[in-house]
């Protein structure tokens, strides 16, 4: 049986991570993140252009974790725990999903979420294991050099939610695409054909929403239904100067009913 945290939404982590809950999805929030940063989501509601919204949020997150202090700071360490900002681990997310910024980024939705990974480098069956440990090393590692990144992703998370409802009024669902070349990061939870399966995705996923893109990354195309509420972050929510890789969306797991595209 699957292993859950305690979280901070106001639903249980295995209703988020159910099959069910994938295909009639609930608002997800984290408790107290708007309320707490209320200013900011009274300026993007007065915005109209999405550059605009995005250059506010960083400006916002900026002032309010002291990221563009960094240079001041006396000691290495310092100056590179606000350097090291949220920007930093989306960067190395779309460069690499399971070096030291995924293990902070899947440990992000481990802690607000509930949904432990069942993936970073390698598989992890349960959090009894050994490949547990060592990810929870290095998510360690990467959370210790930082100013409150769990806290900075809250906000992000908060921001990409808003951002997307206003984005895609009454859409419930984003069509997206996986590439893959075998199942080895995803547990097959059943086959209902060789083209439909039922998986038990990693607790954070890369996806993309151009098609002919995700065979780039594989042999197979999972193709998914995925929740609007269960994108934690795509690219385009920023601007270019940012962040790079707009085709990319970061999808929170669970059980999902895919449909497996073969190539040739």
């Amino acid at each position: 049986m699957r292993s859950f945290s305690m979280n901070f939404c106001d639903l249980p982590p295995w209703v988020i991570g159910s099959v069910h809950f994938n295909q009639k999805p609930q608002p997800l929030e984290i408790q107290g993140v708007r309320r707490s940063n209320r200013q900011l989501f009274e300026r993007l509601a007065a915005l109209d252009a999405p550059e605009a919204r995005g250059e506010q949020f960083h400006d916002y997150m900026d002032v309010k974790f002291q990221l563009h202090q960094w240079e001041q700071e006396a000691s290495a360490r310092s100056r590179k725990s606000l350097k090291n900002s949220y920007l930093r681990f989306l960067r190395g997310w779309m460069f690499d999903s399971n070096a030291v910024e995924g293990a902070v980024l899947k440990g992000w939705v481990e802690s607000r979420i509930g949904l432990a990974p069942t993936f970073h480098r390698e598989p992890i069956p349960d959090i009894h294991c050994e490949a547990y440990y060592r990810y929870t090393t290095e998510r360690m590692k990467g959370t210790i050099r930082t100013n409150a990144i769990n806290d900075q992703l809250d906000v992000l998370f908060a921001f990409a939610q808003e951002e997307l409802q206003r984005r895609h009024p009454g859409v419930s669902h984003l069509t997206l695409w996986r590439g893959i070349n075998d199942f080895d990061e995803h547990e097959v939870l059943e086959e209902y054909d060789r083209h439909r399966y039922r998986l038990q995705l990693n607790n954070l996923n890369s996806f993309t929403n151009d098609f002919e893109r995700a065979w780039e990354f594989g042999s197979k195309v999972l193709e998914v239904e995925v929740p609007l509420v269960k994108v934690f972050f795509c690219g385009d929510l920023l601007p270019r100067s940012l962040l790079r890789g707009e085709g990319e969306l970061m999808v929170i797991g669970g059980e999902f009913d895919v449909t497996v595209r073969i190539g040739g």
